[in-house]
């Protein structure tokens, strides 16, 4: 079968959001001819949305450059276990190590503003107890999310947030794919929901390439959509 040269940019978006926050980035992408995907995260465990993101990336034809923003970075460092996988692109996110949880890799460093401005609430899961899920409260939803997006943009971004399984905060990874594959990271530096040490600390210890944007909120991929598709070109470039 014949497979693609170019990889394929499989675009993970992390908790409180969805693909739509990619949308920037796709159109970036697409005007230089690279073909992209940006799957629904399910958000609803560390080991299982992993495995979703794998079973994505698996029935891709050809080699596939996995981008995770914020939680999709930990998805991504397990997921990237899969053969095809070429590169790693961390955007604002975590770079887990295996047997390390978010919460721990989180912890060596002061918590940001987030994790004082949770919202919790339960869903149904069948056959057992409700489970616990959160959100961002809304009135903090701009500073701590998106400081850099226009107000207008971010009161919908409040709304439609996608809520995260609180679960996979203590859920530990099972693989570290940055160890055999080349990583990239972007720092957002001015970032409120991940502390931009975690950031660093776990883009150093993958070995990436690393680029900082300063000013930049968590939301980096809405509000500079340019820079992030660079260094996902970077990346591509690199591995085709």
């Amino acid at each position: 079968m014949a497979t693609n040269p170019t990889p394929t940019v499989v675009l993970v978006h992390g908790a409180f959001a969805d693909a739509s926050s990619w949308t920037g980035v796709i159109a970036e992408l697409q005007n230089h001819g690279i073909p992209v995907v940006a799957p629904p995260n399910p958000l609803r465990g560390l080991a299982s949305d992993a495995a979703y993101i794998a079973s994505v990336a698996a029935q891709i034809d050809g080699p596939v450059v996995l981008v995770g923003h914020s939680y999709g970075g930990a998805l991504i460092s397990v997921a990237g276990t899969t053969e095809n996988v070429v590169g790693l692109v961390y955007v604002a996110a975590y770079a887990t190590e295996e047997g390390e949880s978010l919460g721990e890799l989180q912890g060596r460093f002061p918590l940001s503003p987030l994790v004082s401005n949770l919202k919790e609430a339960t869903y149904p899961v069948e056959g057992a107890e409700p489970a616990v899920e959160v959100t961002i409260k809304a009135e903090a939803f701009p500073d701590i999310f998106a400081a850099d997006v226009p107000a207008p943009v971010t009161k919908v971004l409040a709304v439609a947030q996608r809520p995260l399984a609180a679960a996979a905060f203590t859920e530990t990874a099972s693989a570290a794919a940055w160890k055999t594959k080349p990583s990239w990271a972007l720092v957002a530096a001015a970032d409120q929901a991940i502390n931009p040490e975690v950031q660093r600390f776990g883009a150093k210890r993958a070995g990436a390439a690393i680029v900082e944007l300063e000013g930049a909120s968590h939301a980096v991929a809405v509000s500079r959509p340019k820079e992030v598709a660079d260094l996902i070109r970077e990346a591509v470039r690199a591995t085709s």
